[in-house]
């Protein structure tokens, strides 16, 4: 019986991080460029059980009471980097990669000891500062291979490969990274990745479209019946879990007061 409450208990906290990860599905559904993120069950490690006043027994001396399976366990976030919708926005700032899920722009986030720092975006929704430097609307620069890009306002082109070209001139170009194997890189928020010791580049292989952003490709319908689905079996567990608390209670109250 209490083998019966950890299984439940341990299925309400698995159904309980999904139901997380599908409702900031949901909140970033309008986020450009938003990566789905999907929870991965697996298989949770028998445990083995041992009764600690038996020790001493001369019929048990291990105390072992047999194994105890917890059901499924979270095993990892999965993020899908499948590219979403291009939506045309006829905004010179407004840049999207295309062909290629596996490229991203660089962007410079300032660390703690005032270095720039290489995280990625697939956000191409741009904006100019006060400097005239192209930054995300977070304000972090644009990396381009010279680092960060200085415009003359925002009268500017961009070519298929990424030079960024204004008053016919070659101002930049812009520092796109592709990797081999996304499962490498890591969330850092504000819609940026990061990589990792396993990371590796490769050449770019897709196009930079300007005046048009990359959507999200959270499918809303979807993740909607994720969420249905995931609440019933929340709520299953969770009844499984009262039946069995009543059980237990019911065992103690009244089956140990008989003598």
């Amino acid at each position: 019986m209490i083998r019966g409450l950890y299984t439940s208990g341990w299925s309400l906290m698995a159904n309980s991080k999904k139901l997380d990860v599908i409702s900031n599905n949901l909140a970033n559904a309008s986020t450009n460029a938003y990566k789905k993120d999907t929870v991965v069950f697996e298989s949770f490690p028998n445990v083995l059980t041992r009764r600690l006043n038996d020790t001493m027994s001369k019929l048990n001396p291990s105390g072992i009471a047999g194994e105890m399976q917890l059901g499924s366990d979270v095993g990892e976030i999965y993020t899908y980097y499948t590219q979403g919708q291009l939506q045309k926005t006829n905004n010179n700032l407004d840049m999207s990669l295309k062909n290629s899920d596996n490229a991203f722009f660089t962007i410079g986030v300032p660390g703690q000891n005032g270095e720039m720092r290489e995280y990625f975006t697939r956000d191409g929704a741009f904006v100019l500062n006060s400097n005239n430097q192209l930054v995300t609307k977070d304000g972090y620069p644009v990396l381009g291979e010279n680092g960060p890009i200085t415009l003359e306002g925002s009268e500017f082109s961009v070519t298929n490969d990424g030079i960024v070209v204004q008053n016919g001139e070659a101002v930049d170009r812009l520092r796109i990274r592709e990797f081999t194997d996304l499962k490498t890189l890591r969330k850092h928020g504000s819609n940026l990745v990061g990589r990792t010791d396993q990371t590796e580049e490769r050449e770019f292989s897709g196009v930079v479209v300007q005046g048009q952003l990359e959507q999200s490709n959270v499918n809303v319908v979807r993740e909607m019946i994720d969420m249905i689905s995931v609440m019933r079996l929340y709520e299953s567990s969770q009844k499984l879990l009262q039946m069995q608390d009543g059980t237990l209670e019911k065992t103690v109250n009244e089956v140990g007061a008989v003598r």
